[in-house]
């Protein structure tokens, strides 16, 4: 290992790995420009260490800007490094790590730089749905190098020190740091999703290694399995007092409470993230009406409806699911779109994404009506019409157009209050009721909120020799 191991990109690397197993790639690359004396200046590794190592017994690949170097900018032996480094993941089919501290373009090397970007961005491009891609922020990650964590699978941030832009906040017109700052951790992992975790070093090396720890190294590796010691006809008590925030009811019914969720601070009305199912990794996707806090306490409060950043969202985590082969699974709970003006200008497009993501993927897919499935909004979330394999419903749970008291008013617009009661309720056991859709095969089996997880265990494992035949076609376009 060269000298620079002993840098902060070298201390981050032997933090994240497990003890002595990272061996260095191009440890005496450096810089081959000379203009403007660069001749003279030293640049060990020309910023950026690269090579691999293993987490939990997992090979990876890792790179680490060094800001100590050109305060780690980008040049054209930095990029060869790092597309190199993802040319090997990708012939052995292991996950690419980036830890990002960089100010950008370096400045003597002008094209050569650009071009430099570009092989990164056209190596990314290639690895993507191939290997795992992950990127923890911990410095400067602005202009360009801002798209590197667009490409890649997910995305960690420091919480304090780290700063990811396209354009600086004090360069938007109208805005200045102190009142919005747009390159910090709270604003892209609340405000743009782009961020999937925020927290410190050490949280970031730990949620890294939990994360290689659940997730397949390619899309042809089967191996993300492992025992498990959690009953599976294990019953979850109490399980519908959970069906507000469906993060709880999710660890409530994984393997031994197992839960990785993804961009957690990003429109909460959806969950994403990843759970175990007897030993299997599945992905898992769930509408949510409430949020509590680790004491109990509910801390936030939503309407039961799909909003387009929500269905966005989910879109591009059912997409990476497909991609490596992960099951998935939905928690169903919508009564409509989320009306706003803000989101009727986003939502037709972002619910056809998501209804797309689901019915394009040909991974195990199983759906879970746990409360109310009303209209197109249900539709696209998962249903049987657009390629569920199993659904299951609970006991309570409506399905229908809309709400029944609401299609009564509607049928019998100058009815008094007595026949709208009578005509409701006779139309919420017809037409709303979970009964109802089992009875016209939209539902295959109804089950009592406790039995979720031995019944959808069940459905994994009956589901995992999946075949399915689609249009010969080079691509969607939606």
């Amino acid at each position: 290992m060269s000298n620079t191991a002993q840098s902060l990109a070298g201390t981050r690397i032997n933090s994240l790995l497990d003890e002595n197993s990272f061996v260095e790639i191009g440890g005496y690359v450096t810089a081959r420009n000379t203009d403007f004396n660069m001749q003279q200046t030293e640049a060990p590794s020309d910023g950026v260490i690269t090579g691999y190592g293993v987490i939990d017994g997992n090979l990876v690949y890792v790179y680490a800007q060094d800001a100590s170097v050109l305060g780690g900018s980008i040049g054209e032996m930095h990029a060869k490094k790092i597309v190199g480094l993802y040319d090997m993941a990708m012939k052995m089919g292991a996950p690419v790590i980036g830890l990002i501290d960089c100010v950008g373009l370096r400045l003597q090397e002008a094209t050569d730089a650009l071009n430099a970007f570009g092989e990164i961005y056209m190596k990314q491009t290639l690895a993507s749905g191939v290997i795992p891609q992950i990127t923890a922020v911990f410095g400067t990650c602005g202009g360009g190098l801002a798209v590197v964590p667009g490409l890649t699978d997910f995305t960690f941030m420091e919480e304090k020190k780290a700063k990811l832009f396209v354009n600086s906040p004090n360069a938007l017109d109208g805005n200045r740091a102190e009142v919005c700052d747009t390159a910090a951790a709270k604003f892209q992992s609340e405000e743009t999703g782009l961020v999937d975790f925020v927290g410190t070093e050490e949280e970031i090396f730990a949620g890294i290694r939990k994360l290689i720890s659940i997730l397949p190294a390619n899309n042809e590796d089967d191996g993300v399995y492992e025992e498990c010691s959690d009953d599976l006809n294990r019953v979850c008590t109490d399980l519908a007092n959970a069906a507000g925030d469906t993060s709880i009811l999710l660890s409530q019914i994984s393997d031994n409470g197992v839960f990785v969720e993804t961009k957690a601070a990003y429109a909460k009305d959806m969950v994403t993230g990843f759970i175990k199912l007897n030993g299997q990794t599945v992905g898992a996707v769930a509408n949510r009406t409430e949020v509590y806090d680790a004491d109990g306490n509910k801390t936030e409060e939503f309407d039961a409806v799909l909003s387009a950043r929500g269905a966005l969202k989910a879109a591009e985590f059912v997409k990476f699911c497909d991609a490596f082969e992960i099951p998935v699974l939905t928690l169903t709970n919508v009564t409509g779109f989320k009306a706003t003006k803000c989101s009727e200008a986003r939502i037709a497009k972002a619910a056809a994404k998501l209804t797309y993501a689901f019915a394009d993927a040909t991974v195990p897919k199983v759906n879970v009506v746990i409360g109310k499935a009303f209209g197109s909004a249900y539709s696209v979330m998962n249903s049987k019409a657009i390629g569920a394999d199993i659904t299951f419903a609970w006991s309570q749970a409506e399905i229908g157009m809309m709400d029944a008291r609401l299609a009564a008013k509607i049928m019998y617009a100058d009815a008094d209050n007595t026949l709208i009661n009578e005509k409701a309720a006779e139309y919420a056991t017809l037409q709303s009721s979970a009964l109802a859709a089992a009875r016209r095969g939209y539902v295959d089996t109804i089950i009592e909120a406790e039995d979720t997880r031995k019944y959808v265990i069940g459905a994994f494992e009956m589901l995992f020799t999946k075949r399915e035949d689609r249009p010969v076609k080079k691509h969607g376009a939606v």
